[in-house]
């Protein structure tokens, strides 16, 4: 059985200090790839996710500037991700987007700089990665602006906590949906009922580690390993097994990432 932790913080300080056996410990269940997200802290550095692909042979990056460091943005950063797309382990843009929640960076020049990534990916032929919170709307208005209402963008909402509604609109657009921790949360039932309607072939899974740990490991750090148990309850949610979730999940993402689906929208 082969799992994919599709969004992953492995470049966050607190595994520096045992990243190698959060690494060997997802691998003892399974899961084949990690998908280690490139936003790090924020432009200058854009590469946090391209050295731990360089170091580890089941690692991928994505690279992009998320949308908290939005306002560090300029055109070099842009000229930047455009050189680093050509990276050979460089699957997708991201995670980039809207976050209303904090306004670390004012809501205009977010939604600039996720125009701008948005033309980027397009132009390089990636998927995007997108974060979205307190900010359904925006999100989706700036992606129908940039690849028109009635075209089909390829990319991951990440982390989705949004309702069976919401999971419709993004599905309308082409998105697959990424479900993490929170789908185990005991009062999550609007997101298990977006993934009920999720169609096989949307289906992923996540960590976002070190954050948002699924039960049975809240209050601990996350880390890539514990996917197992957010397929494992979403298997229970689609009355599927583990076994045929994992599948599912690993063949998604290997035809939007691994095997040019990207450019299929």
């Amino acid at each position: 059985m082969n799992l994919v932790d599709s969004h992953c913080h492995l470049d966050d300080a607190r595994f520096d200090a045992d990243r190698n056996a959060v690494i060997e410990r997802a691998q003892a269940v399974g899961v084949a790839y990690m998908m280690a997200i490139g936003t790090g802290n924020g432009p200058p550095d854009l590469e946090s996710g391209i050295r731990l692909a360089d170091r580890y042979a089941c690692v991928f990056a994505t690279v992009g500037v998320h949308p908290h460091d939005a306002a560090r943005a300029d055109d070099q950063t842009f000229d930047r991700l455009r050189d680093l797309a050509a990276h050979p382990k460089v699957l997708a843009f991201g995670e980039i987007g809207l976050d209303y929640h904090y306004d670390f960076s004012p809501r205009a020049v977010q939604c600039a700089v996720f125009t701008r990534q948005l033309e980027i990916a397009a132009q390089a032929g990636k998927p995007i990665v997108i974060h979205t919170r307190d900010a359904w709307s925006d999100t989706m208005a700036v992606i129908g602006q940039v690849v028109g209402q009635d075209h089909a963008l390829p990319g991951i909402l990440h982390c989705f906590t949004g309702d069976a509604d919401q999971a419709r609109e993004a599905l309308a657009r082409g998105l697959h949906l990424s479900f993490g921790g929170v789908l185990t949360f005991p009062r999550a039932e609007t997101v298990r009922e977006a993934a009920r309607i999720t169609p096989d072939d949307r289906l992923l899974v996540e960590t976002d580690c070190p954050y948002l740990s699924p039960v049975p490991h809240r209050g601990k750090r996350n880390e890539p390993a514990f996917v197992i148990e957010t397929a494992r309850r979403l298997a229970e949610v689609r009355g599927a097994t583990l076994e045929e979730i994992a599948r599912l999940t690993t063949c998604n993402f290997e035809r939007l990432c691994l095997r040019g689906g990207a450019g299929s929208g």
